[in-house]
């Protein structure tokens, strides 16, 4: 199976690589349907910190190297699934401002829904490749397998001092029948 993970995570990687490398490249390409999204988001930006850049064509360069990153991070098979994650994160903002096929008064509004459906099948594919273990257990696994471990181990241990308890007071009478034996004995 870790081929076939390996090279599902590079081709859907591809995609987010080649993309943020555009982005880096030539920020102005993106930078008008970017700010329908960032334009809403400069007053929250500057109220968190104002040292965070807010111009459109900075943050179409910030979201262009994290996907170049993230991407290549996957597509290597190091830190995948935070990779993922950050890849998803910058996924659905690109796709809401790039690809509104909701707005009917564009003439190319059916390709925009087949761009926005395809961008939501990767979305699909990058929540899988956040989730995957590569067949490894879970933390979530792991963590109620130790319990149960040590809930198992608990009880072993009770047993091994009623076990003991038990043994203390065999030979405690054994003991105490011996010295009424010996009493009785002459001597």
């Amino acid at each position: 199976m870790k081929p076939v993970r390996t090279a599902a995570r590079a081709m859907l990687a591809s995609i987010f690589v080649v993309q943020g490398v555009r982005s880096l490249l030539k920020p102005e390409a993106f930078e008008e349907s970017a700010a329908r999204v960032s334009e809403p988001l400069k007053p929250l930006l500057e109220k968190v910190d104002p040292r965070i850049p807010t111009d459109t064509r900075t943050l179409v360069r910030i979201q262009g190297a994290s996907d170049v990153l993230a991407g290549l991070a996957l597509a290597t098979g190091h830190f995948t699934r935070p990779a993922a994650l950050v890849l998803a994160a910058n996924l659905v903002p690109a796709t809401i401002a790039e690809h509104p096929f909701w707005d009917r008064s564009r003439p190319d509004s059916k390709e925009q829904q087949g761009q926005f459906l395809k961008n939501l099948g990767l979305l699909g594919g990058l929540l899988l490749a956040a989730v995957d273990t590569e067949g490894r257990p879970g933390l979530g696994y792991r963590a109620s397998h130790a319990v149960d471990r040590s809930q198992h181990s608990i009880k072993r241990s009770q047993r091994s001092v009623k076990r003991a308890v038990r043994t203390a007071r065999r030979e405690a009478k054994i003991a105490a029948m011996s010295a009424a034996t010996a009493r009785r004995l002459p001597g």
